[in-house]
């Protein structure tokens, strides 16, 4: 029972990272809103694992980890996340949380060229049918300016580099805690995208207002911190089995979309969320037949 209420954690707070980001990009350009999510999450992570724990393995990275950890920092928050929130400038929150639980499919192409792990038929059915169901999905809110197909096109790019980032850390043998390996991941990730912040923002821009506040809180503790704690327990106790958990983040996603933005769930909407769950379910069974034989 305690597994599964962390799972549920897990995927509420995940799910609720697109709205967050939809409310934020209204206060602050997507790239100042980002860096300064990295940079608090990064310090509390970092600050809690070297003030409250103890062991030989709390320490600084060596030579190695470094650029592990450097490598990891750029695709897992550098490119994924910086991609991410200017895509959900332009496109709805629903379509942001339905695109992210795509990534074990988009991970097992990778897999096949990078570890060497071809997919099987039913694994690359479920790929054509999760792609379909987002186009299905995003279909009427594209009708309606809820999105662009250049907002989509940042966010595929975004997904793409987070799956990269999930294979290049199934492939390294870590030594360090996963609460460091997170937090120096996402604080070297928040350095290695300065300069672009400056470069394509203005801090001038930002409304230091009470939605700025509460999106940047929300994505740094509830997501970047708990959400990312809730989902190494899950990694810790089985891999396959965290991954399950990402098939309720279309669910949540389309229920804060509606709920607070007011977006539109029609039967496109609903049909899409249909194939793309189908389509991880069916994707995760080929996996686990994959481990057992």
């Amino acid at each position: 029972m305690k597994q599964v209420l962390i799972g549920i954690i897990f995927s509420a707070l995940w799910a609720s990272a697109s709205v967050a980001t939809k409310f934020g990009v209204e206060s602050a350009p997507p790239l100042v809103l980002a860096n300064i999510r990295f940079f608090i999450a990064g310090f509390i992570l970092l600050g809690f694992s070297y003030l409250t724990k103890t062991g030989d393995n709390y320490r600084l990275p060596n030579k190695v980890e470094w650029r592990q950890l450097g490598i990891f920092g750029l695709l897992n928050t550098s490119l994924y996340l910086g991609l991410y929130v200017y895509a959900m400038k332009n496109t709805a929150a629903g379509i942001g949380s339905l695109a992210v639980s795509t990534n074990p499919l988009i991970i097992v192409i990778l897999s096949a060229f990078l570890l060497n792990r071809k997919p099987s038929l039913i694994e690359i059915l479920c790929i054509v049918l999760g792609m379909a169901g987002i186009v299905l999905a995003a279909w009427p809110l594209l009708e309606n300016s809820y999105g662009t197909i250049g907002g989509l096109l940042l966010l595929l790019l975004s997904m793409v580099a987070v799956s990269f980032a999930s294979v290049y850390y199934a492939s390294v043998n870590w030594r360090l805690p996963n609460l460091l390996i997170n937090g120096w991941q996402v604080f070297l990730g928040g350095i290695f995208l300065l300069p672009f912040t400056f470069l394509l923002s203005s801090y001038d821009q930002v409304n230091w207002d009470i939605r700025f506040t509460a999106s940047v809180l929300w994505l740094s503790l509830a997501v970047s911190v708990v959400g990312l704690i809730c989902w190494f327990h899950l990694l810790r106790i089985d891999a396959v089995k965290a991954s399950l958990w990402l098939f309720l983040c279309p669910l949540f996603g389309f229920a804060y979309a509606w709920i607070i933005m007011d977006e539109p769930i029609t039967l496109y909407t609903i049909a899409g969320t249909a194939m793309v769950i189908v389509a991880l379910y069916g994707g995760q069974q080929s996996r686990f037949g994959t481990r057992k034989e």
